[in-house]
């Protein structure tokens, strides 16, 4: 399997350690049973928000291990119902990791209230320490993010929560499937948000879900989602403000047989998962996104890698374009802290100049590295190509300085 590699780098002429012959998954990955399902929904002439959408929730609802889901048509809408169930808005902070899509973050400010960035630990996800720490008396929620499918370190987060009386809102957009100490994501806190975007590991195109083990609060949700409908009421009889964020029934079609194959999917991405932590933590400078012995699932949405450019021997630009040129498909990642982004200057309400996450910087500026989930999709031996790519740039590392 492993093999000691001291030809010439592809960048340098040399042959690539995998072919072009050799291709990655290609993704969403969809069979006969998509199919099949999207032709039910078509002939049935309901469309509209009706038994599969019903299905799905309840499928879902059950595969993470909580009572209820409100569907609803982006994981986006998803974290700014969660917020607006919450009663949250103008003059309220919420706590938010720096290093994350811009959904996590941009929902705070859509309901009006202000996001607090607070750094990340060693595990790429939120620091409970630093969430404590930026705890005021204007805090009305803590939204960790479980990064790349890790879990984050919910226990401490949730201690934290329960103690100053803030409520515990998961972005789970990245963890399907994922298990803390036997319990899936999504209600560990008062709630958790799902993405079924065309990137995530289980798909509609578009698409998300509220989890959550609070019948009021699942209630709420959902009555906003439907237009501020009451389940049982009259159509024309709404009770709340809400809006229409529906998950249609071709989506909810598409979801249920993707989810059929899940478990089977998310199990070879932690196999084979588990094998890239093993041997790449042997390579002088290179270090895996840690796990926890709490997580009992490990759901991979990313693989990420961070690279110490002094131990390693070349920069990250030059470790990603040999990678790249070996037939490895790897990234940096995210170009700049969430805080530097051009629409927090406009906002007027905190000084995002003087934000400083030195963790969240190194990862988005010189060490941070994904590998994206269908890569975990193959077998082992592809496994060992990525293997020998990273042991092969690191033995030529000297000469990409």
């Amino acid at each position: 399997m492993s093999k000691k590699n001291t030809s010439p780098l592809a960048l340098h002429g040399g042959t690539p350690v995998r072919s072009t012959e050799k291709t990655w998954p290609a993704w969403p990955i969809y069979d006969e049973r998509e199919k099949q399902a999207l032709m039910e929904v078509l002939e049935s002439r309901t469309w509209f928000y009706g038994p599969r959408v019903e299905q799905f929730e309840k499928e879902f609802a059950a595969f993470q291990d909580a009572q209820f889901c409100v569907s609803c048509n982006s994981g986006t809408a998803g974290l700014e119902i969660a917020l607006e169930a919450l009663g949250i808005g103008a003059g309220d902070e919420v706590i938010v990791p720096p290093y994350t899509f811009i959904a996590t973050v941009s929902a705070v400010s859509r309901v009006g209230a202000t996001p607090i960035f607070v750094d990340l630990d060693k595990s790429w996800c939120m620091d409970p320490n630093a969430a404590e720490a930026a705890i005021t008396r204007r805090t009305r929620a803590i939204m960790p993010v479980h990064f790349g499918g890790r879990v984050c370190d919910i226990d401490r987060l949730r201690s934290i929560a329960q103690a100053r009386s803030v409520a515990l809102i998961e972005d789970a957009c990245h963890s399907w499937g994922a298990k803390w100490e036997g319990k899936g994501t999504g209600a560990l806190g008062l709630c958790g948000i799902f993405s079924f975007q065309q990137s995530k590991n289980m798909t509609g195109g578009e698409g998300g879900a509220i989890l959550t083990d609070n019948e009021d609060f699942a209630r709420l949700c959902r009555s906003i989602v439907n237009c501020g409908r009451e389940a049982g009421m009259p159509w024309y009889h709404h009770i709340n403000v809400g809006t229409n964020a529906r998950l249609t029934e071709f989506q909810a079609a598409l979801l249920s047989v993707q989810l059929s194959r899940l478990e089977e999917q998310t199990l070879k991405r932690e196999r084979n998962g588990a094998l890239l932590n093993s041997e790449l933590s042997e390579i002088e400078g290179l270090e895996p996104q840690p796990s926890s012995n709490r997580i009992t699932r490990r759901a991979y949405h990313i693989y990420c890698l961070r690279i110490d450019e002094g131990a390693f021997g070349c920069s990250r630009a030059r470790f990603v374009e040999a990678c790249q040129a070996e037939g490895l498909p790897i990234s940096a990642g995210y170009p700049l802290p969430l805080y530097k982004q051009p629409v927090f200057k406009k906002l007027k309400d905190f000084d995002y100049d003087a934000c400083h996450c030195p963790v969240t910087e190194d990862l988005c500026y010189t060490s941070g590295m994904w590998i994206m989930h269908p890569v975990l999709l193959t077998e082992e031996e592809d496994m060992w190509d990525i293997i020998n790519i990273i042991r092969k740039v690191k033995e030529n590392a000297e000469l990409l300085k």
